[in-house]
Order: C-alpha cells, then structure tokens, then sequence
C-alpha cells in the first residue's frame, strides 16, 4: 500500500471519534506494521487538523507590540480541568504550545481537553492527533479506569493562541507505528505517529511561526536527531526566514541529571543529544529561552523517581528570548498534575533585515 504522507495541512472543524473499523482491524490479529497502516487508513483525524479561531477575553483584549509571552506544557493528558486552568491563567501567555493533550480519553473525563481550555479562555486552537489509542492507556490509567471506555480515543498536540492562526501543519516525526508493532497487549496498542504541529500568525504587523513538538523516548538521540532534521526541514520551506519558536517535550533522556549537571553542559549538549547541533546549525538557539532546571516532576503516585533532567525546551529562530520560567506544574494543594513542569519565555520579534 502507499504510505501516508508525512506533511498534513488540511483543517477541520470537529474530529470524528475512532471508527469501528479501524479498532476491528488494529485489534484483529498480530501486530504487524502492515495492520498498524491498514487501521490508520480509516482514522480521517489523521489526514487534518483540528482548528478553532479565537474568542475576545477581555484578558486578551490589548494588542501587544512585537513583544509576547509563550508558554509550554507537556500537560500529561490534560486531565485536571481546573488545576490546569489556573495554571494557563497565571500566565495568560499570548501562545501555549501544548503536549500530550486529550480528546474523549476515560483517563481524563471523555472531555475535549484542549477545547475546554480554550474556551475557557476565549483562545484559539489547532490540534494534531499523533495517536488514537485502542485502550484506556498505560498501566496505572488502565487499572484507574478500568470498565470504562473511550468515547475517541486521542491524543495529540496543540497550539493555543489569542491570536488568528493560519498556514497551519503537522510534521510526522517518525515512520509510525512504533507503539503499535510488537504489542501483543492489545490495550497498550497505539495507532499513529510522533508529530509537531505548527501555525503562522501575525502580530504588530510582525510574522511568527508557532510549533508544539513532543519527540520520541522510547529512542536513541540519533532518532530524536533524525526527527530534528525532518521538523527542520519542513520550516525552511514553509517558514523561510520568518522567525520560529519551537517548544515542547523533546524527550532529551541522555542529558545528565540534576542542576549542576545539567548547568555544566546547557550551553551545547550536542555531544550527548545530537539534535541540538543539528537544530543550531539551522540557526536556533536556546540558551536565553530556558532555564537551566530539570522540567520533570514525581506525580502523586511517586512516579518518576528524581533526580531529573531536562527534556522540555524552547528553541528559537529570528526572536530575542528574555524572562525565561520553569513553573511548578501543581495545584492550589502543591499536588502535581502533570509529570512535566511548564516553562514560558518572552519573545520579542526583531525586525526583518532588508532582502
């Protein structure tokens, strides 16, 4: 069969919920690669985007200049609604480019995640399904959620945004199935692919492409490096040489843990994750658009263990980066709600050389 391309820019409204079909095929025998493309064939969320323009928040109302606050989240599913809510609302960032996010998943209420949150905020949205998910999730959430059922079955990435968004696109990082092939549980099968999702918009007449990455981790670097190269690829050609912010969960597990550690090697840890030579020789920075904090946190079930690295970063091209934060991703209590911390950055778009 043809396999699947491994750029989409077609946009929909609404995404249809995971057909029946395509269960019956990914669950109805051993799984192979050619069942995993067979199935996706009959998953329409995989060949669009979902998007939603923004609403009028007073809170939104004062147009900036070429000055904006980005945010970034790995939100683990987006599972809790109001926590996460609060978390976005110390913010109020301009752009939030989220990870891991849910639609119509038993482990975080069968709710449209990212459209409640954008609602809630009158923001905009894109999102790009990177896996349908033929059970309830990993271990922990399958023993959670037990007897119950996924009314979709999605889970993807997304670009909130106060701003219209245009030009929008997802990159396929990898050949997919790499959650699929080889898992004789059948609720651990997931149909679908590692992606980034990116979006064009303008602001004080100023042009900004905006990017929500989440990369592999059950890879090497030189994988995660591939996967660099191919987002890279596909902004020289559509972005040109219009400023990128980049952000989201890279996954970059080789780095060393702990904060000393990691302050010893930030300003070039090519030579244990080679993607970032490869996204500084496309001319991205990230030393004034992070922190030098580990970005992951131990859940309330003392999952992960510390000490931690950092795996979630923001990388930029074309923009000056200032007021760089990790936020605690917690609630009111101190209890953790995502195992990913936030990070947010100002940007400020600096002006186009004459051609």
């Amino acid at each position: 069969m043809t396999r699947v391309q491994y750029v989409v820019d077609d946009v929909t409204a609404v995404f249809e919920p995971l057909s029946l079909p395509a269960i019956n095929i990914a669950l109805g025998g051993e799984a192979t690669r050619e069942r995993h493309d067979l199935a996706l064939a009959e998953i329409p969320a995989f060949q669009a985007l979902e998007y939603q323009p923004p609403g009028r928040h007073p809170a939104y109302r004062e147009q900036k200049a070429a000055r904006l606050s980005v945010f970034s989240w790995n939100a683990e599913r987006l599972k809790y609604a109001r926590p996460s809510q609060a978390l976005l609302g110390s913010v109020l960032p301009d752009i939030a480019l989220l990870t891991e996010v849910d639609i119509g998943m038993a482990r975080s209420g069968n709710r449209h995640t990212v459209r409640d949150l954008a609602k809630h905020f009158d923001l905009g949205y894109v999102y790009a399904l990177e896996f349908a998910e033929l059970g309830l999730g990993d271990e922990r959430e399958s023993e959670w959620h037990r007897g119950q059922r996924n009314e979709f079955g999605y889970h993807g990435n997304a670009i909130l945004s106060r701003l219209p968004l245009t030009n929008m696109f997802a990159v396929r990082l990898d050949e997919g199935a790499h959650w699929f092939v080889g898992f004789d549980d059948h609720d651990q099968r997931r149909i679908g692919f590692r992606n980034a999702v990116g979006a064009r918009t303008v602001i004080d007449d100023q042009p900004l492409w905006c990017v929500s990455a989440h990369f592999e981790n059950r890879a090497t670097p030189d994988i995660r490096a591939a996967q660099a190269r191919r987002l890279v690829e596909v902004l020289n050609e559509r972005a040109g040489s219009e400023p990128v912010v980049i952000g989201g969960d890279f996954n970059t597990s080789a780095l060393p843990k702990g904060q000393k550690a990691l302050e010893d090697i930030f300003e070039d840890p090519s030579a244990l994750e080679p993607m970032f030579g490869v996204l500084r020789d496309a001319g991205f920075s990230w030393s004034s658009a992070n922190t030098k904090e580990p970005s992951c946190r131990t859940r309330p079930d003392g999952t992960p263990e510390p000490p931690f690295t950092k795996i979630d970063w923001f990388f930029t091209r074309g923009l000056a980066a200032s007021d760089a934060a990790t936020l605690p991703a917690i609630d009111s209590e101190g209890h953790a709600i995502s195992d990913h911390e936030a990070l947010r950055v100002t940007l400020t778009i600096e002006p186009q050389k004459d051609q």
